[in-house]
């Protein structure tokens, strides 16, 4: 009965364990697939708003397969003339363009409930494209912030007419305090040629959590419980001794 008891502690010892060490990490960023908006694609502020995030740019809303045949702005594509690759986001359905050269301004969201000192790893995916109607080589990137911290992805040289092809990132940021403002903001070059940075997918969670110290302790203290308590069930003939 007692090495059942035993067994049983230890089992709900080692479930609370394992569930402190891989709970899943909560995406914090509200709307990070720009699926949520007032009305559809259209340019940011002004004819559309992406729940969750602000901006004062030059910045626009594409509805998946669309950046290349819209009434309103076209990025170089399939449906006007460049075999280029542009389409979707591995995501699916919307994504933003930003021109980084005219009318700069940063897509912004506040996240709240951080813990400070808590490091979160920020993902997204994004792609570098010019506007259609221009021709010449460009670049693109996004400085990307949260708080007072800024990474930057590696600056991309399209081709004429080009697109990238969609990549993914992932950044590490320390939080600071419990709300902190993550900020995208694109840059490329040159001015007059539009250069247009695209994200999509954003995603903020807290890192995997590793065992506290605390918790690893009261496992091993669990698995010398389970020791005793078999030589004491040895001791009183409860498990036969080895031969």
């Amino acid at each position: 009965m007692y090495f059942t008891k035993t067994l049983a502690v230890l089992a709900a010892l080692t479930g609370l364990l394992c569930t402190s060490a891989h709970a899943t990490p909560i995406n914090l960023v509200t709307n990070g697939d720009f699926e949520t908006t007032t009305n559809g694609a259209g340019r940011l502020t002004t004819s559309t708003v992406a729940t969750g995030w602000t901006t004062n740019g030059y910045n626009f809303l594409f509805a998946g397969n669309g950046a290349d045949k819209n009434n309103f702005l076209t990025l170089w594509g399939p449906a006007n003339g460049s075999l280029n690759g542009l389409g979707a986001s591995p995501v699916g359905g919307n994504f933003i363009g930003a021109d980084g050269a005219y009318g700069v301004g940063a897509i912004q969201q506040t996240i709240k409930g951080l813990v400070v000192g808590q490091q979160y790893d920020l993902s997204f995916y994004w792609a570098a494209a010019q506007q259609n109607g221009f021709s010449g080589v460009t670049t693109e990137k996004w400085n990307v912030s949260l708080g007072n911290q800024t990474i930057s992805t590696a600056t991309f040289t399209n081709a004429n007419h080009g697109f990238s092809g969609w990549m993914y990132e992932t950044f590490t940021y320390t939080a600071t305090a419990t709300t902190e403002v993550l900020s995208f903001l694109a840059y490329g070059t040159p001015n007059g040629e539009p250069p247009f940075s695209l994200l999509d997918g954003v995603s903020l969670k807290a890192k995997a959590d590793i065992p506290e110290p605390s918790s690893t302790a009261l496992f091993l203290g669990g698995l010398a419980l389970l020791a005793l308590a078999m030589r004491l069930s040895r001791r009183n003939g409860a498990i036969p001794p080895r031969q």
